[in-house]
């Protein structure tokens, strides 16, 4: 592999690890407000104190680990795309900056309150501390996505002359992107999601052990927890498929080849067909491509809500693309697109079928009796991290050659000085320090998940009951 390779797979591999956690955080910060504030107003219920402390010690290994992943990117700007920040920094600096100064010390400054504030700040003032770390989270995540988004679709900029960098002519336009507007909804309601079945699968492990021993600590917890998370998950997903069609109606104008490579779609057509599954080799001549499953129609109505839209090819696209940027391939890996997106969607589907099934369950009596749907929730844990992870690498890879879409292309981005000896040292480097990161992390996860919510008894948080030690190492 040269060293552009290199380069781009470290940038996947650390990314890909650190969006794990991203959206475990946000939404587990929003679950953990969202218990505190039903324990804030009826003081009585002891159970959702108990589910409180519970889901919050499980945010903050998330956290951790995601603030220590993160900083990793920011310095491979530098270090292994330094003509990307030479090129981009004027405008992608500013949001960068913002999430930094900003949503960063704003969440860190709240999570610490909360962590140490239990007896010592008023409980109105510590149920605050919570919100003010979800909104945090929120913040810090829209000014990423601000960031990606121009790489997406170019706002607010001008070409410099002289230096024929992008120099940044309004910071509004960056904010207000319409790439921005769906995307972060789309990532907060995802987040929402991940949570939810993150809750939801562990509620369904607990009653799985519960129905193996005849109880466990904490059943009230996780009984309360599957009743409130189920409708908020199912809402959460189906929202998150929603602004993910919207988004996709969107790239079909501003990245019509991403569009056509998820589909394969190879010749425009009338009419054209929603390919469901397909084998055969992705390449440039559609004859070898051979489906097995298209729904008629479908792909016309969807991008242009017309029985027989016509939908552009990757062949006229990239050939207008050529004419427009000049000579080269500007098709991405069509294999790669085409099955990411398959599999986001597909996990996405999912994602909805298994709350709405646990919610028709709990109007029947309950979920407890039911072990095929339990196991099937603990299932639903992974699905997801593969929904976000597929959809990230599809968002990224069918942009490509493009990492500024239509002004600088990945190839000319990387640091000229920088060879494959040193990318590898660092890949694997980072490779290692991710791996002791997930055991840590990992232990440290399945341990309060393997013990539970504290017993019943418990009616306040007495300074001698501050977090125990490993969590504030790990903070």
């Amino acid at each position: 592999m040269n060293a552009l390779e290199l380069a781009r797979l470290q940038f996947g591999v650390t990314t890909l690890f650190h969006f794990i956690f991203v959206p475990v955080t946000i939404g587990l910060t929003a679950w953990t407000a969202y218990c505190q504030t039903r324990w804030y107003r009826s003081t009585d219920e002891e159970v959702w104190l108990r589910a409180t402390r519970f889901w919050g010690k499980l945010m903050l290994i998330s956290l951790a680990i995601g603030v220590v992943t993160g900083i990793v990117q920011e310095f491979q700007f530098g270090m292994n795309w330094s003509q990307y920040s030479r090129y981009v920094g004027d405008i992608f600096g500013a949001p960068l900056a913002m999430e930094g100064l900003a949503a960063f010390f704003l969440e860190s400054t709240f999570v610490g309150l909360w962590i140490f504030g239990w007896n010592r700040l008023s409980p109105k003032l510590h149920l605050a501390t919570i919100w003010l770390t979800a909104f945090g989270t929120a913040l810090s995540a829209f000014f990423i996505l601000a960031a990606n988004s121009w790489m997406q679709h170019p706002v607010g900029y001008r070409l410099n002359a002289t230096t024929h960098h992008a120099e940044l002519t309004s910071i509004w336009k960056v904010l207000t992107n319409s790439t921005v507007l769906l995307a972060f909804p789309h990532t907060v309601l995802g987040a929402f999601t991940t949570a939810g079945m993150l809750v939801l699968g562990i509620c369904a492990l607990g009653m799985l052990r519960a129905r193996g021993a005849g109880s466990v600590p904490g059943s009230d917890v996780y009984a309360r927890s599957m009743r409130a998370v189920l409708p908020m998950t199912l809402v959460a997903a189906i929202a998150t498929g929603a602004f993910g069609h919207a988004q996709g109606t969107l790239m079909e104008k501003q990245q019509p080849m991403k569009m056509a490579a998820a589909e394969a779609l190879y010749e425009t057509k009338k009419g054209a067909s929603l390919s469901i599954f397909a084998v055969g080799p992705f390449e440039r001549h559609p004859a070898r491509l051979n489906t097995d499953l298209r729904i008629p129609h479908l792909l016309s109505i969807i991008g242009t809500a017309s029985w027989n839209g016509e939908v552009k090819g990757i062949n006229q696209i990239n050939r207008e693309e050529q004419a427009k940027y000049g000579p080269g391939d500007y098709v991405p890996i069509v294999g790669v697109t085409y099955w990411t997106f398959r599999l986001m969607s597909g996990a996405g589907v999912l994602l909805v079928l298994i709350p709405l099934l646990g919610l028709l369950l709990l109007r029947r009596g309950g979920v407890e009796r039911r072990r095929w749907f339990l196991r099937a929730a603990v299932a639903g844990i992974f699905l997801p991290p593969l929904a976000n992870l597929t959809g990230w690498i599809f968002t990224e890879m069918g942009r490509q050659p493009w990492v500024v879409f239509g002004l600088l292309k990945t190839s000319d981005a990387r640091s000229p000085l920088v060879g494959s000896g040193q990318i590898l040292l660092t890949l694997v480097g980072y490779t290692l320090i991710y791996g002791t990161l997930l055991v840590i992390g990992g232990r440290l996860f399945l341990k309060d998940v393997a013990h539970g919510p504290e017993e019943p008894g418990h009616d306040g948080a007495p300074p001698e009951q501050a977090p125990r030690e490993e969590l504030i190492l790990a903070y």
